[in-house]
């Protein structure tokens, strides 16, 4: 008897795929579980290296009291600011990555290699690379100097908003150089999208922009939101992030519970664009019916 008469297709199409993200799985329990909760255990503990052993010292939740509350400036400081940067940095790469991806898309000479140069950052580009530029100042909009924008946010602009916008305007150009991997995913579903709803949109007498409005922004929702917990996720690991440079081998129980507490933090962002995206589906779906 025919292997593909013993399984059905659907077995057969199960275990194809199973196969395929195996070596994943392993690759995840065999360098990926054991540091994880190895961390995880060592939060609840006070780490002492010494020249014989490690000493373990049981102190239950005291690493995370004193991060959450007794010493909150250990991540407060830095998160809250930090935030307030991301708030910034998410619009405007979601927005630059979107339009270019849509420019992108226009048949024109040379648009392959346009293609590639809006990825090479990606590709070439560390996070070691990305923190020199910005130690250096590099990355930065000119116009800024010429205009004295600094000047104008100390005195016009709250200074809890002033310093994370020009953060954010400092390394602007960084910011836009890394949203490369963006551009490729909404390229990728713009492409999916039928040519012959266009064709009837024209016909129809839609004008760019209304077709704009009307297909391409709505049939991108899907990627919109990809893109949205991609940003998230990739900012939260950033080179300049803050908070990860606090993560070090100085007190092993005290930087396990800060990076426990921030990837709660992250889980919770991630949950939370979920939930928008969840809402906005519905919304979608109950006008098209």
């Amino acid at each position: 008897m025919k292997l593909s008469e013993r399984f059905s297709t659907t077995t057969l199409r199960k275990l194809e795929g199973s196969l395929f993200i195996a070596p994943w799985i392993f690759g995840f329990f065999a360098f990926v579980a054991y540091p994880l909760g190895y961390s995880l255990y060592m939060s609840f503990f006070q780490v002492r290296i010494t020249v014989n052993s490690v000493v373990y010292t049981y102190v239950g939740f005291k690493n995370y009291k004193e991060i959450l509350v007794s010493n909150g400036s250990l991540l407060y400081n830095d998160l809250i600011p930090f935030l307030r940067e991301s708030a910034m940095m998410i619009p405007i790469i979601l927005v630059f990555s979107l339009l270019v991806a849509i420019l992108l898309h226009i048949r024109f000479r040379a648009r392959t290699m346009f293609r590639v140069i809006f990825f090479l950052p990606v590709i070439f580009s560390s996070g070691q690379i990305v923190q020199e530029f910005i130690n250096q100042g590099e990355g930065s909009l000119l116009i800024m100097e010429a205009l004295k924008i600094d000047a104008y946010l100390q005195d016009y602009v709250p200074a809890s908003w002033a310093k994370p916008i020009q953060t954010v305007l400092g390394s602007f150009v960084l910011v836009l150089w890394y949203s490369g991997v963006q551009i490729l995913i909404f390229l990728a579903g713009r492409q999916t999208l039928s040519a012959s709803m266009y064709e009837a949109a024209r016909i129809d007498g839609a004008t760019p922009w209304n077709t704009f409005w009307k297909i391409t922004l709505p049939g991108l929702v899907p990627y919109i939101f990809l893109n949205l917990m991609y940003t998230v996720v990739d900012l939260f690991t950033f080179p300049s992030n803050p908070i990860v440079s606090k993560v070090n081998t100085t007190n092993y129980g005290s930087s396990s519970a800060l990076a426990w507490i921030y990837f709660s933090i992250i889980l919770l962002f991630v949950g939370l664009t979920l939930l928008l995206y969840s809402r906005v589906d519905k919304a979608l779906a109950g006008s098209r019916a």
